[in-house]
């Protein structure tokens, strides 16, 4: 399989040789078996002293001729605290159950049950990255994604020769000649204030996924414009954010990385040899 690399004015350069993930077969199931085992949740549950944090003396006795007992008063058993005593007599209400005011929830969540414990075979990691790696060179995948697009004429996967620009605003004018002005309005991260009551519940705005940049090992760029992943960070939950076929652009030393890294070619370090134990 085979990519144009274009420079930064879109202009085609070159032609080279792509490694041979871009090509293989996509398993949108293992791609989302994979998704949903990464996913996590924040653990959350109330205080373990929550409902708790008073004078409540526990279950009340209720014997004859005992003091602070609940016989002969005609109430119900159940723990209570002090709000003044007058000699033997007390005057007290119920606290710490979840049936008295201010008590502890009756069944609250508890931390462990949301807690994500899926596990997923090596074998299934390898598959589920190389069908997201071949879903953003797979066009489509990507005219079924964005299918809001009227006409999306591009070849895929997109290259760019190298990031050598400083300005973030100078290459946001470049993007816009690579992609052109609908893939470009996808492309930026977009917040927006969300609607309903999810906005007092921690999560007040909500953005698009956006472009994904995939750079060298050896690159650098910082942007909140859009995602930016090195190679040796990238992985499924980058690649499929959305869906298969996200909007990916890639350098030329990320594919180079890229082909050593996944396809076997990379430098293994050198095991010096120890003496056998006699």
């Amino acid at each position: 399989m085979k990519a144009n690399v274009l420079n930064l004015d879109g202009r085609k350069l070159r032609e080279i040789s792509l490694p041979k993930e871009f090509s293989s077969e996509i398993r949108e199931d293992i791609v989302n078996k994979v998704l949903e085992a990464k996913k996590r949740e924040q653990s959350y549950a109330p205080s373990l002293v929550g409902g708790k944090q008073h004078s409540a003396s526990g279950i009340i006795r209720h014997r004859r001729h005992v003091w602070k007992s609940h016989y002969g008063q005609g109430i119900s058993r159940i723990p209570r605290k002090i709000i003044s005593k007058r000699g033997n007599r007390i005057n007290w209400i119920g606290a710490e159950i979840s049936s008295a005011v201010g008590g502890r929830r009756a069944h609250p969540p508890k931390v462990i049950s949301r807690i994500n414990n899926l596990k997923i075979n090596k074998k299934e990691l390898k598959i589920a990255f190389n069908s997201a790696l071949s879903a953003t060179a797979d066009s489509k995948r990507i005219i079924k994604k964005y299918n809001r697009i009227d006409k999306i004429e591009k070849n895929f996967p997109i290259i760019i020769s190298e990031i050598n620009i400083i300005k973030i605003k100078e290459l946001l004018s470049k993007l816009e000649k690579i992609l052109g002005k609908d893939l470009y309005s996808i492309a930026i991260r977009k917040k927006s204030l969300r609607a309903g009551k999810g906005k007092r519940r921690g999560r007040k705005y909500k953005s698009n996924a956006g472009l994904l940049l995939v750079l060298g090992n050896n690159e650098k760029l910082k942007t909140n414009a859009f995602e930016i992943v090195n190679v040796r960070n990238l992985g499924t939950s980058n690649l499929a954010k959305g869906g298969l076929g996200r909007l990916t652009i890639y350098t030329e030393s990320a594919i180079k990385d890229i082909e050593n890294l996944y396809s076997g070619n990379s430098k293994k370090p050198e095991i010096k040899n120890k003496e056998k134990n006699k």
